[in-house]
């Protein structure tokens, strides 16, 4: 048992301004609940955590961190028929990738379903709930509309006797499921359609992954929800914005049975752009095989992220700054990556790598030779060193870095230019070999040798640096490009979501070219392929043997351009 321990984002403060914050510490002040500050985050099992799971865990954690407080890691399993072991360790292994620790307070709304069945005969013996025989689809039409009331049970009415007796042969499997339930007496004609009598149980003959056969009814998570708050005396009780109307509900359950109340507040949930981050829709992708499972890295799920390569740094700054909301706003997927950019820059080691390979043979370079140049491992943190690449006669560039015959502004290789190689020397293309389908297959070049490490002591310029591997020491790799998994700013709003699935938002290559040092990277680890942009070593398909590379995301930062076209709007 617990102890009492539609706006345009504009995250540019270090830390926003936060209401939530402003409610703590007003009770704190105040003296409110004795000075304790413990909050909770209470999943249901029912499937595996995604972005917006991730603020609700940053705030949570975040404020029992600041307050001195504790927070509860508390998993509302009250529906077996969706529940399962797999997802209550998926989600533990999230929370604790991102950075927190529940400690001892790790609970179960199973622990408590003695104590809710208590909590309901309390209500029955007080007049306040019924056992309702009406088939669940003359429940809907009974509860009414938004602007006409709703009409009561005929077996609202039950004495106080009868209905302990039909509630305690629900719990004993005499009843099949959907032939009664158990709901509050409240009012059928309360403008809040949550409290025209709201179911409290209802039967499932199915077992429980933790409490087994034991039980065949099961509470409604509202009535769980509340009564697990207050179980485990909770202060404050942050929710979603959609539990805004609950609330009501919420708070008539803990006052009608008189124990102990904690206060619940309701932030927007995250609206990530071209994302769905509904569970029912992103079981649909998993069970349908639109998706490679749960952690596909095209996936808004915390473990599709982890895979992919984003780091709980950059989601954990990402949640701070899109801050806290009293109404639904639309976040941008660009301030995700641009986080996600701004932590890699700075940990990320950088390594050469060639995606579509094109052979580059050096004429005037000796055959047999073979130098050790030295690179930079990172720019930005100069205590990581450098590391030694091998050049040779033979190397690997990127197709896309030659032209036959190049536009205006095409300044990497063509014939007769002149262009530098990272680390290495300047060359000059002199000729150039095409298959039989007319397709470039080889370039013939010459270096400079005293151009090596990339400047000319004759102090000539050239326009364009390329990345490079050497033939003879590369190692083979499989890259795989994710792209947006939606065609559509708000795939939700669309008729059918999985029609606005984006075709193009996989693409794999075979026979990438890498750095041989990238052969030693640990699986699950990010660096950046200079020019192409920053990567990670795939846990899923990655082996001793074989080297599987996942794009994290593209060099290119689209928020500074998305912040200048929000400011464009908000001066007109």
């Amino acid at each position: 048992m617990p102890v009492d321990s539609k706006d345009t984002m504009k995250p540019e403060a270090s830390v926003p301004s936060n209401f939530i914050r402003q409610v703590i510490q007003a009770d704190l002040e105040s003296g409110r609940y004795e000075g304790r500050v413990v909050t909770r985050f209470p999943p249901e099992p029912n499937g595996y955590l995604h972005i917006g799971h991730a603020k609700s865990i940053c705030l949570n954690f975040g404020f029992a961190e600041e307050f001195g407080g504790t927070c509860h890691l508390r998993f509302d399993d009250t529906n077996p028929l969706k529940e399962n072991v797999s997802y209550v360790d998926s989600i533990k292994e999230d929370v604790k990738w991102l950075g927190f620790d529940w400690d001892v307070h790790l609970y179960f709304a199973s622990d408590y379903f003695d104590r809710f069945y208590d909590y309901a005969i309390d209500l029955i013996k007080t007049g306040k709930a019924y056992v309702d025989s009406l088939t669940p689809e003359e429940i809907r039409s009974y509860r009414g509309t938004l602007t006409e009331p709703g009409k009561e049970s005929p077996y609202r009415h039950r004495t106080v006797e009868e209905n302990l007796e039909l509630f305690q042969k629900m719990a004993a499997g005499k009843f099949d499921e959907g032939e009664c339930v158990l709901r509050a007496k409240i009012d059928m004609a309360a403008p809040n359609i949550i409290m025209r009598d709201p179911t409290l149980y209802r039967i499932r003959k199915r077992p429980h992954h933790r409490t087994g056969d034991k039980w065949c009814i099961y509470p409604m998570y509202d009535f769980a929800h509340c009564l697990s708050d207050s179980i485990e005396r909770i202060t404050h009780s942050i929710c979603t914005l959609e539990f805004e109307n609950n609330r009501e509900l919420y708070d008539w359950i803990l006052d009608t049975l008189d124990i102990y109340h904690p206060r619940q507040i309701e932030f927007a949930r995250l609206n990530l752009s071209y994302t769905i981050l509904s569970k029912r829709k992103l079981i649909e992708l998993v069970e349908g095989g639109y998706v490679d499972g749960w952690n596909d890295p095209r996936m808004p799920t915390i473990s599709g992220f982890r895979r992919r390569g984003y780091t709980p740094e950059a989601i954990r700054n990402f949640c701070e700054r899109i801050g806290v909301a009293k109404r639904d706003s639309m976040v941008d997927l660009a301030l995700l990556e641009h986080c996600i950019r701004e932590d890699l820059n700075k940990r990320a080691p950088r390594f050469m790598g060639v995606l579509r390979p094109l052979k580059v043979v050096i004429e005037n370079y000796p055959a047999d030779k073979v130098e050790t140049l030295e690179a930079i491992n990172n720019p930005e943190d100069q205590s990581m060193g450098t590391r030694n690449i091998p050049f040779s006669r033979e190397f690997y560039i990127e197709k896309d870095d030659f032209m036959e015959t190049p536009p205006k502004k095409f300044f990497r290789l063509a014939p007769g230019r002149e262009v530098r190689l990272r680390y290495a020397y300047f060359i000059t293309c002199t000729d150039f070999i095409k298959d039989e389908q007319g397709e470039v297959v080889e370039l013939r070049c010459t270096y400079d040798p005293q151009t090596r490490g990339g400047d000319s002591p004759d102090g000539r310029k050239v326009k364009s640096t390329l990345h490079w591997v050497s033939a003879t020491h590369a190692i083979d790799a499989e890259v795989r490009l994710y792209n947006d998994l939606f065609t559509v700013e708000e795939p939700v709003s669309a008729e059918d979501f999985k029609a606005v699935l984006n075709k193009d938002s996989l693409e794999i290559l075979h026979g990438a070219k890498l750095e041989p040092a990238l052969a030693d990277l640990e699986i699950g680890k990010q660096c950046q392929f200079e020019r192409l942009g920053y990567f990670c070593k795939d846990v899923k398909y990655s082996t001793s043997d074989h080297s599987v590379f996942n794009r994290i995301v593209t060099l290119r930062d689209q928020w500074a351009k998305v912040k200048k076209q929000q400011g464009a709007n908000e001066r007109k």
